[in-house]
Formats: C-alpha cells, sequence, structure tokens
C-alpha cells in the first residue's frame, strides 16, 4: 500500500468499528501460522489447534485453499477480507453471519482473480473447481463458533477497552499518535500522507472515502479495500490492527490468587490492569464491572494511597503508585 493521502474530512469521517469476522479471520491466521505471541495465545492454540489440523487432514482442498488464500507473498486474497460493516460500535453491532453472506456472496471468477494475485501465478488445479467462497466461509464459521464465539464476551470488552484508549489518546495527541502505533510500519508522515506500511506500493488517495480503524485481539493485521464502484470509485477502506498487548493479554490482567484474597478480586484486577493509565470507562470494558463497582474499587485504592489520579484533557486517567506497583510485583516473587 505504500502511503495513503488523506484529508480532515476523511479524518473526520473515520470511526473504530468492532467486526466478528475480523476477529474470526485474524484467528484463523493464527491458527494457520501456528506461531502465538504470547504464552496465553500459546495455550488458546494448544486447545483449539489440533481440532483445528484434524479439519483441515480431513478436507486438503480447503487446506491448499487456506495456504494460498493468506498468502505466502504477504498479500492476502481481497474476497477473504472485505471491509467490515460501518455499524460495528452501534448498539448489538455487527453480526458474524451477516457479515459472513459477503464473503459467500462473492462470485466464484472474482475469488479467483483474487488467489491468482495472492499466488503471484497459476492456482494449483484442484481450486479451479473449488467454490472459493463457500470453503472459506465454511472454515470461517467453524473458527466463529468453537475457537471465537465462547470467548467473544472477553474478546469484544478487551476490543472496546482499546477504542477507548484510543480515542482518548486522540483528544490528547491527535491523530498521529493514535495511528503511529497501530502497526510497526504505520505513522503518519504530515502533508495529508499516512504511511500504511514500507511496501513499494504507489500512493493512493482516500479523499471522500471512509477509513474505518478495526482492532481484533490476536497479534495480526491487514489492509482491506473495498471495491471500485462502477465509476472507478472506493468508498471503505479500513485499518485492521492489533490491540495493545497490555489488554489483549489475559494473563497479564489476572490478579495473582493472593492478591485478590487480601484486596478481593475485583479490586485486585483493577490494580493489576493499572500498570498503564486509564480511564473509568476503560477499566469497566476491561474488567467486565459494572460502573459502580470499578468507582468503589478505585476510591478504596486512592484511599489507601496504592492509586493515583490525573486529568489528561477531558478524562480522568488512574495509575498504580510506587507503593501499588511494590504490592503487585511482591506476587510474582
Amino acid at each position: 500500500m505504500g502511503w495513503w493521502e488523506v484529508n480532515a474530512d476523511t479524518l473526520a469521517n473515520s470511526r473504530f468499528v468492532v467486526s466478528p469476522l475480523c476477529e474470526t479471520t485474524a484467528s484463523l491466521m493464527v491458527l494457520e501460522k501456528d506461531a502465538p505471541a504470547h504464552p496465553a495465545e500459546r495455550r488458546w492454540l494448544d486447545s483449539h489447534g489440533p481440532a483445528y489440523r484434524e479439519r483441515l487432514a480431513s478436507d486438503p482442498v480447503t487446506a491448499l485453499l487456506v495456504r494460498v488464500a493468506l498468502g505466502k507473498h504477504r498479500w492476502i486474497a481481497d474476497f477473504l477480507t472485505p471491509v467490515p460493516s460501518a455499524e460495528g460500535m452501534a448498539p448489538g453491532g455487527a453480526q458474524f453471519h451477516d457479515e459472513l453472506t459477503r464473503i459467500r456472496e462473492t462470485p466464484a471468477d472474482t475469488a479467483l482473480t483474487d488467489l491468482e494475485i495472492a499466488h503471484r501465478g497459476a492456482l494449483p488445479a484442484p481450486l479451479l473447481s473449488a467454490d472459493p467462497p463457500a470453503r472459506i466461509a465454511d472454515l470461517l464459521e467453524w473458527v466463529w463458533s468453537e475457537t471465537v464465539k465462547p470467548d467473544w464476551p472477553r474478546r469484544r470488552r478487551v476490543i472496546e477497552a482499546d477504542v477507548v484508549a484510543r480515542t482518548g489518546q486522540l483528544s490528547r495527541a491527535g491523530w498521529a499518535a493514535a495511528l503511529d502505533d497501530m502497526h510497526p510500519e504505520m505513522q503518519w508522515l504530515g502533508d495529508n500522507r499516512l504511511q500504511i506500511n514500507t511496501r513499494a506500493f504507489p500512493p493512493r488517495q482516500l479523499m471522500g472515502s471512509q477509513l474505518l480503524l478495526v482492532p481484533v485481539t490476536p497479534r495480526r493485521g491487514w489492509i482491506s479495500t473495498d471495491r471500485p464502484d462502477s465509476h472507478g470509485t472506493v468508498h471503505r477502506n479500513a485499518v485492521i490492527y492489533a490491540c495493545s498487548g497490555t489488554l489483549a493479554e489475559p494473563d497479564r490482567a489476572a490478579a495473582p490468587e493472593a492478591l485478590a484474597r487480601l484486596l478481593g478480586a475485583g479490586r485486585a484486577s483493577v490494580l493489576v490492569l493499572l500498570d498503564s493509565p486509564m480511564s473509568t470507562t476503560h477499566l469497566v470494558a476491561m474488567t467486565g464491572q459494572g460502573l459502580g463497582s470499578v468507582g468503589r474499587h478505585l476510591k478504596v485504592l486512592l484511599d489507601a494511597a496504592l492509586v493515583g489520579r490525573r486529568r489528561a484533557g477531558r478524562s480522568v486517567l488512574y495509575y498504580r503508585t510506587a507503593a501499588g506497583d511494590v504490592l503487585v510485583r511482591a506476587q510474582d516473587s
């Protein structure tokens, strides 16, 4: 992609989106690559990897299709990664099966063309009559129902917490700060230029199109772009990026048992999470506790000088004090 040229209208029209399909696609990538980013993901792979490999072993055409679609040349077949619905942050949010329909309804010829681009050449013969959209959709449905859906409430809280953190960062420091750490290769270059990656692609103009920002909990990311309409206009583009590691790794948020007995499980989990500053809204999203409960926990922790607080723009951020650090780290010794 190289870099995109955007203007103030593009940024003003951008929005964060929660996408169950993107979360499932990122999980498929983890299953296929078998390269965990942290110990909790290793345990998730140990739990679901054998069933995934067994499923593909019984369906070698789909196994071949996945390898080609995910792209050994760092290019994912476009039909596998449609731009998610912009309704993803609305009440109720995007529904997985509604999003999946867009993949199922991709014309087979279009999918084959996308696969040839990802494969950089003629496709293996078994794929030419394989109905790629149906096979990929069936596999994604399996990944969703078996590995993502049971954990979706927690994953969604993590995603929403990332959105809270980044919108707070946006209000404090602007778009450059909010965009720069979404991906190692992504950065704001100035002069209306957003670098997407370091690959040698010609720049693209996004003026007049919508930019969607889509966090996922696996350590995976990609770019999605709508297919041009009859006038050659692309209306929507999406950056799918990995949530902050602190949020996405469940082990980091788990309170040690001894600390939970000392402070209470809810209060201990709040204290453990505050190794980086967070707002009350952020903590509610991360812990799944109610606003009143989090507020009460924070008051007790403030009174005990285990946490402090400071104002950042319109937000009040809470952070762990030196005394709080000593108490949390003592549990690891």
